[in-house]
């Protein structure tokens, strides 16, 4: 399934680091930017999420939440979230129905590895309507964080 600006963002419930049920209903009335990555603890994971984690004030200033989801599980993802010092919310979706709700699923990847979630950004506003999306095939690539700040800005 491929999701489109202006779709109404698919809704999950996830656990996070600290083996919460998260939902996307927790979000309402606010912008959030989701953020799927392939596998805790490789550089362009890291690199990617350090770099969230090292503007996680501008997103503050604007009221927005970031989560970063992968099919890790929520044990590897705790430690990854701590090793790292991550600063906001990092989901486990092991079963992979939210990788694959939002297109951004890896069926076949690198080392016979089945069912990885792929890089994507999504950008949802308060109302759950999708206002960003890109979904990236090669898993070296990072998302365009001037655009998800583009749109970020428009909504508030």
């Amino acid at each position: 399934m491929t999701i489109n600006v202006g779709d109404k963002a698919p809704s999950f419930s996830l656990r996070n680091t600290e083996k919460e049920v998260v939902s996307s209903e927790d979000f309402t009335g606010k912008p959030l930017v989701v953020l799927f990555f392939p596998l805790a603890f490789t550089s362009v994971c890291t690199n990617e999420l350090c770099g969230v984690r090292d503007d996680k004030s501008y997103y503050d200033g604007i009221g927005a939440q970031v989560i970063g989801i992968s099919v890790d599980s929520l044990f590897t993802l705790e430690k990854f979230k701590k090793e790292q010092e991550y600063n906001f919310p990092l989901l486990s979706d092991w079963n992979k129905e939210t990788c694959r709700a939002f297109g951004a699923m890896y069926e076949d990847f690198v080392l016979e590895m089945k069912g990885v979630a792929k890089r994507a950004a999504f950008v949802i506003d308060g109302n759950g309507i999708v206002q960003y999306a890109e979904v990236l095939d090669s898993a070296g690539d990072l998302p365009n964080f001037d655009k998800i700040k583009t749109t970020l800005n428009n909504l508030v």
